[in-house]
């Protein structure tokens, strides 16, 4: 059966895999939903300035390692993780920042908090949110995880912005404000206890005082004839949990280097022997606090461990759903490799063939292109211009020469409408650089959507390459067969068409051939020829108004759904292993995220066990 403590271990080792991961929150606004990290109770340590905070985390640790001095020591937030080893066992602390010293000297851990916290905010009195992560390894602790921050303070002093005390409070209840945090308020007992800023700030965030556990120190240095029993038994302010009184080393002590073991010792015999709280002795001290800590911690670890486990399991699926999305590690054999390249272009033909045919947006635009850009280009060519009087007339007379025509001015006509069929070829081959455009940028969002290639940014490229290859041979093939359409026309007029039209009659009305022609050169007469001409080419319009998009469908969509990718497989069938290698080149950025993604992923796996492991003790 799990001793007591083996939750709070887990606990730590996962904060600590958390935050190696970078998977925290940590109060530096770093994280915008809820993580593992946040999701595991912890104990802030709160208090103001001067209060004795670090005299309290010391004599929890039984060790001096925690800067000292006036003013603001503390200038970012200190992870303090505890881990309680066999006797006999080294003391020893390592920082997240250097995982691979272990610091066995107490003082150097000192200096490099110190060190630490200038090489963020420079050696002035600025502050900084971006937490220090310190594990301490001993025999005479007990499992406990602490976060001690900034003293609350209120006027800013040299160095300092005016806006210290609000960053400070700011920062601190970017901590407590979690429903997972447990505030442990240290106020110091020669002062007011209404003045208290900890249990000010506590009460804000914790009305009902659930979270809260108060902390009184410097009991030995209150007036005679006064004491704090008003406070630890709870009449002057009423907290769920007991308060517990400290007797911190004086500073003599500390000048003195007395160890803890004895601080300790002189901690007890101060409450048992003192008249005032002897009858607490039993619940006062820096060993009770740490002993009532840990049990209380690890109690709201089991009740949370429900709320924890489902947080767990959905962030399991949320990143093997990502890396699904981001993909599996690519195989080192080539014929592994050419079967990927080939699944992700069949992934991509789908989707392209999604846009041409409904099932995603885009493969609209070409109809729009035969249902209103060519009817309009149609529409707007310059008949009008080309079958005025003066053109007609023009055109006809140079068809006859010298030799005015006789019955009807065939030649005139034929170069009247084969010039005017030639207007056909601007709407023609523009329908095709539509369609032609609208492919290519189906293409380019086929690749985008297609989220297999995103990791393949050279893949990406060389594919999208040799499908515009492909698009513009097919935009060849179909500019020749739309302008073949038009010369067609042009070649071949309708003969059936022109057999409709009325014959020319003498202005007698008789009928009688050898009476006085018509006036052949009266504008009438042309306007007549204009008139004839005008209906032929509409019916030539109508006509290839319906042809054109079949050619450009035949040519270029059509073609672009059965054989878009043919000459990239050409090009990748004679690619060598180093080629294809090169090919799924990933972007590095997505293959650090994939490691992330995994060792997340491992992390949240192992967690979930561990805490299966241990969830049915009692």
């Amino acid at each position: 059966m799990a001793t007591m403590g083996n939750v709070i271990v887990l606990v730590n080792r996962i904060q600590r895999a958390c935050t190696v991961l970078g998977d925290h929150g940590g109060g530096d606004g770093t994280a915008s939903l809820p993580t593992l990290w946040e999701a595991l109770p912890s104990v802030a340590v709160v208090g103001g300035q001067s209060s004795g905070k670090s005299s309290v985390l010391e004599s929890i640790v039984g060790r001096d390692f925690l800067p000292r001095g006036s003013g603001i020591v503390t200038r970012r937030p200190l992870v303090l993780q505890l881990h309680k080893t066999e006797a006999g066992v080294q003391e020893y602390a390592e920082f997240l920042h250097t995982p691979k010293r272990r610091f066995t000297d107490f003082s150097l851990v000192r200096k490099e908090i110190q060190d630490e916290t200038d090489r963020l905010t420079g050696k002035t009195k600025q502050i900084s949110p971006v937490p220090i992560h310190l594990s301490i390894y001993s025999p005479h602790v007990v499992n406990l995880t602490l976060i001690d921050l900034p003293g609350l303070t209120k006027v800013a002093v040299e160095g300092q912005p005016e806006s210290i005390a609000q960053d400070i409070e700011n920062m601190v209840r970017s901590y407590v404000d979690k429903p997972n945090c447990i505030i442990l308020a240290i106020s110091p007992a020669n002062q007011d206890i209404a003045t208290s800023d900890a249990i000010k700030l506590a009460r804000d965030v914790d009305p009902t005082g659930e979270r809260t556990f108060g902390v009184l120190t410097k009991l030995d240095l209150m007036d005679k004839g006064t004491n704090a029993l008003d406070v630890l038994e709870g009449r002057a302010y009423r907290l769920q949990h007991p308060w517990v009184g400290i007797v911190n080393r004086s500073q003599a002590d500390i000048n003195k280097n007395v160890d803890m073991i004895i601080a300790r010792r002189k901690e007890q015999e101060f409450f048992a022997s003192s008249p005032e709280y002897s009858h607490l002795a039993s619940r006062m001290g820096s060993e009770y606090l740490a002993k009532l800590l840990s049990q209380h911690l690890e109690a709201v670890i089991r009740a949370r461990i429900p709320s924890i486990t489902s947080l767990i399991n959905r962030t399991i699926d949320e990143l093997e759903s990502e890396m699904e999305r981001i993909g599996r590690p690519i195989a080192s054999d080539a014929g592994a490799q050419l079967y990927l390249v080939l699944e992700l272009c069949r992934v991509f033909e789908k989707i392209f063939r999604e846009h041409l045919d409904g099932g995603r947006p885009g493969g609209d635009r070409i109809y729009g292109v035969f249902d209103n850009q060519l009817p309009s280009a149609l529409r707007k060519l310059p008949f009008d211009r080309h079958l005025s009087l003066q053109n007609v007339q023009r055109v006809v007379s140079e068809a006859d020469g010298y030799q005015p025509h006789l019955l009807a001015p065939e030649q005139g006509y034929r170069r009247l409408i084969e010039s005017a069929l030639n207007y056909f070829r601007g709407p023609a081959e523009a329908s095709v650089d539509a369609v032609h455009y609208v492919l290519k940028e189906l293409v380019r969002k086929s690749i985008g959507e297609t989220q297999e290639l995103k990791r393949f940014p050279t893949l990406q490229a060389e594919l999208a390459a040799a499908c515009f290859h492909s698009l513009e041979r097919f935009r060849e093939d179909g500019r020749k067969t739309t302008v073949r359409l038009v010369d067609m026309e042009a070649t071949y007029l309708t003969v059936e068409f022109f057999r409709k039209l009325p014959q020319e009659v003498d202005k007698t009305g008789t009928g009688n051939p050898s009476a006085p022609s018509v006036d052949r050169y009266a504008d009438a007469h042309f306007r007549r020829i204009a008139s004839n001409v005008s209906s032929y080419i509409g019916m030539v319009s109508e006509t290839l108004r319906d042809t054109i998009p079949k050619a450009v469908v035949q040519c270029q969509v059509r073609e672009a759904k059965r054989s878009l990718i043919n000459y990239f497989y050409t090009q990748v069938g004679r690619k060598d292993a180093k080629q294809l290698a090169e090919l799924l080149d990933e972007d590095p950025a997505l293959m650090d995220r994939r490691q992330q993604c995994f060792k997340r992923l491992e992390l949240y796996k192992s967690a979930r066990d561990e805490i299966d492991a241990v969830a049915w003790v009692r």
